[in-house]
């Protein structure tokens, strides 16, 4: 049986982490809500049937499935191997110069079928676990970013009407330097939220490894501690700029302490130095904060030597990523069908895909300016957006020869279903397809309304059809509202009377003229 196209959407994520990140699995089961093993199952898979970071663009869902999956794997020899004392390694290693690889070395020379050293330091990290659940956080150059909202807003006043609109501080921390980037958003929603992480990477020159967000939804979907469910649009955004998301735990502050410190500081030093200022737009608010935020990453440590710009120049700029040739386009998903005309629809328009698909499940990502359809993971199409409402984009070669792929569709075949309810009925149904570029096009329409007939009988429909006719008014919406306001029910008006010319002195007649 297949697996879903959510478990193949994982695992390519799951490869990209480990091969384009360089994440070890740990990290990876976290960024990618996946157990440990299942982790380290897909990774020796794909290096067993020889894949490497990218994949292939020709490789599909299926395809990856396959080259995974293909043939069993061998079930793993149980052997009864030695556990090592862990009471004993712990001891062992707070004695000076004694590492893991030196304990473990001594242990594979006592039991040469014992275990290899990156189970060893795993079981022994996870026994370490069990004992003191407070995680003490190492931040190394370049590696995590720490964003989050500030509790506090800033008043914005409408300067017509003086309305005051709350805009919220948006915050984003390196952990290595704590070097900062604030700025006034609208709101927390999704599109702000992305539109701020872009500028942020531009502010700091380079893109981090690891995105540290808190569970707020704009983020994160569904939080959970152990398996929360990032929003595919933001995922879209950390694939982008080859950044993975690791989400702070839920009640866990330790996980963001770096991010709480960053927004009191901004709070404190940005927020509280503006209070006395009257700001009546965004951009004007934002022009003040820069000024706050070059003078924060200016001020020197406290307890440290030195500044939040000279430790980032030093150590956090040159171990970020470079930043990709085109920023981020913000986009969104949603699912949709293949139709028998092999198109699909996006807010109210659609958009054509490969005959070779009608009756897939897609998944589709729009963005302002465009349209991609994705299959089983594989783009199989991209549009120019377009907001015409009821109108085709059509790719010619997307349509099958004579534009028949499946044979019981056919032009005559519908017009013939509407002979069936009644002549007008039939003239009606062959209109639309005339006013259609392709008759295809026009199926969706047809079928809609020759289903009106199920739902409100023949005779009804045909009436409808004929005044629908008498109108000029050719399309769906204009049968179904006849039908539901009744007027199929009442007499076609005629033509107007010619009224006769009255005889009167002050009418001259076409002999006046003459």
């Amino acid at each position: 049986m297949p697996r879903p196209r959510s478990a193949m959407r994982q695992i390519r994520e799951v490869l990209r982490l480990a091969q384009a990140k360089n994440l070890s699995p740990t990290e990876i089961a976290i960024a990618a809500r996946l157990p440990r093993t299942t982790v380290r199952n897909y990774l020796s898979r794909a290096a067993a049937a020889g894949l490497s970071w990218p994949l292939p663009d020709d490789l599909d869902d299926r395809g990856l499935e396959e080259r995974l999956f293909g043939r069993p794997a061998p079930p793993p020899a149980i052997l009864a191997r030695p556990v090592p004392d862990w009471e004993i390694v712990q001891a062992e290693l707070r004695r000076p110069g004694v590492t893991q690889a030196l304990l473990w070395s001594e242990y594979r020379e006592r039991h040469p079928e014992g275990f290899g050293y990156t189970w060893f330091t795993e079981s022994y990290h996870a026994y370490v676990g069990k004992l003191d659940l407070v995680m003490r956080q190492d931040h190394h150059a370049g590696e995590k970013c720490f964003l989050d909202f500030a509790g506090d807003t800033i008043p914005i006043v409408d300067p017509d009407t003086g309305v005051i609109r709350r805009a919220q501080l948006f915050v984003a921390v390196l952990g290595a330097s704590s070097y900062t980037y604030a700025e006034a958003l609208p709101s927390q929603e999704l599109i702000h939220w992305c539109a701020a992480h872009v500028r942020a990477f531009e502010f700091f020159g380079g893109v981090p490894a690891i995105l540290v967000p808190d569970n707020l939804h704009s983020a994160v979907d569904h939080a959970h501690r152990y398996e929360p469910d990032l929003n595919r649009t933001y995922s879209d955004l950390a694939a982008h700029y080859g950044s993975a998301i690791i989400p702070a735990r839920s009640r866990k502050p330790r996980d963001k302490a770096k991010v709480e410190v960053g927004v009191q500081v901004a709070q404190r030093w940005i927020l509280a130095a503006l209070r006395n200022r009257t700001f009546f737009s965004l951009a004007e608010a934002n022009a003040a904060i820069r000024e706050r935020l070059a003078w924060l990453n200016d001020r020197p440590f406290r307890k440290l030597e030195g500044t939040r710009r000279s430790v980032f120049e030093a150590i956090d700029r040159p171990a970020l990523k470079p930043l990709p040739s085109r920023p981020y386009e913000f986009g969104t998903w949603k699912r949709a069908k293949v139709s028998i005309d092999y198109h699909l629809e996006v807010d109210r328009h659609y958009y054509s895909v490969p005959y070779q698909l009608v009756g897939e499940r897609a998944e589709v990502r729009i963005a302002a300016g465009t349209i991609e359809i994705f299959v089983r993971g594989r783009r199989v199409a991209s549009h120019v957006r377009s907001s015409a409402v009821g109108r085709h984009t059509t790719v010619d070669a997307h349509m099958p020869a004579s534009h028949r792929a499946h044979r019981e569709w056919t032009p005559g075949r519908i017009v013939a279903w509407g002979e069936q309810a009644g002549p007008s009925t039939g003239a009606f149904v062959s209109a639309i397809l005339a006013g259609r570029t392709h008759p295809e096009q026009g199926f969706r329409s047809c079928l809609g309304v020759l289903r009106l007939g199920d739902r409100y009988g023949a005779a009804r429909l045909e009436a409808a059809c004929e005044r629908a006719l008498a109108a000029g008014a050719i399309g769906y919406r204009s049968v179904d509202s006849i039908l539901k306001r009744g007027l199929d029910r009442t007499p076609l008006p005629g033509p107007a009377p010619v009224r006769p010319r009255a005889d009167h002195a002050n009418v001259r007649g076409p002999a006046y003229y003459r």
